[in-house]
């Protein structure tokens, strides 16, 4: 054994589920990583007030190691006439992944929307991540639907992001 070896340490961390705040918002870019999303955040948190969507975050240490974002629709679906909600932009900090967190805020986030008489969630998974997918059929997700992916943002800097990312839509009741 060596030294360094020897000196290998177990932390442990308290994390806790709550809604975001204003003071949340520059943290959400992950020093950085995620800037370009800057508008998308303050938009969603402003939503977050008004009643429209929640910003459930994983806090430890007054930081958001993860985040899943929650669409609340006034009415009800289209195809169905259920009440949905859209679960979305599910992240976690790559150092806590496969910790199960991400299962954790999918679960508070299902909680919440069915206490607030919703009867499906919705969720999308990029074609290309297959382990989201995985994710969510094993917390009970069906795949219902496809979707080109196709949508559009204004990032940090005030230009127009185009994106292409086709999907599976899944669902689940509640």
């Amino acid at each position: 054994m060596t030294a360094l070896e020897r000196s290998a340490l177990t932390i442990e961390l308290p994390v806790k589920l709550r809604l975001a705040t204003a003071a949340d918002l520059p943290k959400l870019e992950w020093y950085g990583q995620f800037t370009h999303f800057r508008n998308l955040f303050r938009r969603t948190f402003r939503e977050q007030q008004q009643g429209h969507r929640l910003m459930l975050i994983a806090d430890c240490n007054d930081f958001p190691i993860g985040q899943v974002f929650v669409q609340l629709n006034d009415g009800v679906s289209r195809f169905d006439h259920q009440k949905r909600a859209y679960l979305y932009s599910l992240r976690v900090m790559e150092m806590f992944r496969g910790k199960g967190l991400g299962s954790l805020l999918m679960r508070e986030a299902e909680t919440m929307v069915a206490a607030a008489g919703y009867q499906w969630t919705t969720i999308a998974a990029a074609k290309d991540n297959p382990a989201a997918r995985r994710l969510y059929e094993r917390m009970g997700y069906r795949v219902f639907a496809e979707d080109s992916g196709d949508w559009s943002y204004l990032d940090h800097r005030g230009v127009v992001q185009y994106v292409h990312e086709p999907c599976w839509v899944l669902e689940k009741r509640l």
